[in-house]
């Protein structure tokens, strides 16, 4: 079993900042890649976006269109922590941000479906 802990999220005005946190305790030497995905509030499908995902073995990241350029992600693996620095923040960024573990033999993408295990999600509030 792998647990997935987030933090960091809160309400921050445009263009501000925020750093999320993703501690990851368990089985954790069967994790493959590491990703963030957010619900945006009043999203009738109830679908998360992915935003960002980074292979624990060689850090390569990818990331969604909507957020390159100011979204970093990041781990340390001493700690076994995932991080989201977000920058330039707007308010369509709002929603609750989770991050999620795909498995050794998975695909690393933005998908929901290729990730097995999840957090409970930290809310981000961006006003205007």
């Amino acid at each position: 079993q792998v647990q997935l802990a987030e933090s960091g999220g809160g309400s921050v005005q445009d263009g501000g900042s925020l750093k999320l946190s993703c501690e990851v305790s368990g089985y954790s030497y069967r994790i493959e890649y590491m990703g963030w995905f957010r619900l945006a509030p009043g999203n009738p499908e109830q679908k998360r976006e992915g935003v960002a995902f980074i292979r624990t073995r060689n850090g390569s990241t990818m990331y969604a269109n909507s957020v390159k350029g100011r979204f970093t992600i990041s781990q340390d693996s001493a700690s076994h922590t995932v991080y989201l620095q977000m920058n330039g923040l707007k308010s369509e960024d709002s929603g609750l941000y989770y991050c999620a573990a795909g498995l050794l033999g998975g695909v690393a993408s933005l998908r929901t479906n290729d990730y097995t295990y999840w957090g409970q999600g930290t809310q981000v509030t961006v006003s205007s």
